[in-house]
């Protein structure tokens, strides 16, 4: 049965050239974007009446939405002056020194929202180190950023001041999707051999590699996002196998959270993935069309960023980043009783919403002691597997 709904899920579950294959797992089936965005208003999750814990803040779309002008730099590399600059097929998304750092897969490059000074730039690595397909970007607390190019099938390598270093990767090694770092290493993603290869992060050398394709514990099929806990555990999103799995630093499993479905707690067209402090994981699914929380145990607490209501929803979600450093460029956009502690960036493949900011806080004056006791006796989806 199992077997069945994989074949018969998404138009996008193609096997045969991989260079096919992960074009397709990358980018989804996707319909012709609605071309005007609707009213933006205030969006709870859960909503109102309930305690909510998220808010739909603000979407960034391109050049509008920073208070200066982009360079005339960004402009000529665009290639059109006259345009407002805005981003295109967006997948990836990085924040470091109050800049937002967006990775467009038909620019091609990284579209860089300044917070600090309100700007919006382009990056495109020009010359040595240009991309051609981008995909997902990891920077590192020094500001040493990763790009994974699945066009070059390399992880480009730039500085704090975006300046281009060196590339990772040599002919046939790997078709790079995502990059996680833990302290000298790097965790990357590698949807053609399905498998997760660990680089040192100073010099690009292999270290070791765990997965190969399979749908069995330990194994994997067309991985592409990854992200690391607290405690130094890798969370490999498994786009094909519609679960997430989690690993030691050293590559043994130790569980698989969801399973192909179409009830909450369940996955269609998972991508994206975040953690925050609290190992909460966040986890976007592109066929859903939202994010869905769970606990480390895995069980579900809350999902948002759905179609409908009073904004646009989300269309196609593939990147997701948690950021706890620049909640004060956003809180503004939050109801005056809603404190927000932390933010949940969301990248949309197409459609007018292309990140989607979000708060995750408290209201003022709501009992979440009674919500959260009542939420940990009902859920009871997934049921977690194969716990070692």
């Amino acid at each position: 049965m199992k077997t069945k709904l994989k074949k018969e899920l998404g138009c996008w579950l193609q096997f045969g050239i991989v260079s096919v294959m992960a074009v397709a797992l990358l980018a989804g089936c996707a319909t012709a974007p609605n071309p005007e965005p609707q009213a933006q208003g205030t969006s709870f999750y859960p909503p109102l009446p309930n305690p909510p814990r998220i808010q739909y803040l603000k979407t960034l779309t391109g050049e509008r939405d920073m208070g200066a002008p982009a360079s005339d730099f960004s402009k000529f590399v665009l290639g059109d002056e006259t345009r407002t600059l805005q981003l295109k097929q967006p997948y990836g998304v990085g924040l470091y020194g109050g800049k937002l750092y967006v990775v467009d897969t038909s620019a091609p490059g990284l579209a860089v929202f300044d917070l600090v000074q309100q700007r919006f730039e382009v990056m495109t690595g020009a010359p040595s180190g240009r991309m051609k397909r981008p995909i997902n970007i990891t920077i590192d607390s020094d500001g040493t950023k990763y790009v994974t190019d699945t066009g070059r099938d390399q992880i480009l390598v730039f500085d704090r001041s975006d300046r281009f270093v060196q590339a990772y990767g040599s002919p046939g090694q790997f078709k790079p999707v995502d990059v996680a770092i833990a302290g000298d290493r790097l965790y990357v993603t590698d949807i053609q051999h399905h498998e997760v290869q660990v680089l040192d992060k100073h010099t690009g050398k292999f270290l070791f590699k765990f997965g190969s394709a399979g749908s069995k514990q330990g194994e994997l099929f067309h991985p592409t996002n990854i992200a690391i806990d607290t405690d130094g555990d890798v969370y490999v999103v498994e786009t094909s196998n519609f679960r997430v799995q989690r690993f030691t630093a050293e590559g043994r499993s130790v569980r698989i959270y969801g399973d192909i479905g179409s009830e909450s707690g369940t996955f269609s067209r998972p991508k994206g993935i975040a953690l925050d402090r609290n190992n909460r994981i966040y986890v976007g699914d592109a066929a859903f069309q939202n994010v869905q929380i769970f606990d480390r145990e895995g069980r579900l607490l809350l999902f948002f960023g759905q179609p409908g209501g009073d904004v646009e929803g989300l269309n196609l979600p593939t990147g997701i980043k948690v950021d706890y450093d620049n909640v004060k460029y956003f809180q503004a956009y939050a109801d005056p009783k809603f404190h927000v502690e932390y933010l949940v960036f969301v990248v949309s493949q197409f459609g007018p919403n292309k990140v989607d900011v979000f708060g995750y806080g408290r209201m003022n004056g709501m009992d979440y002691a009674a919500d959260e006791a009542a939420a940990a006796k009902s859920v009871t989806k997934p049921v977690p597997k194969g716990e070692n």
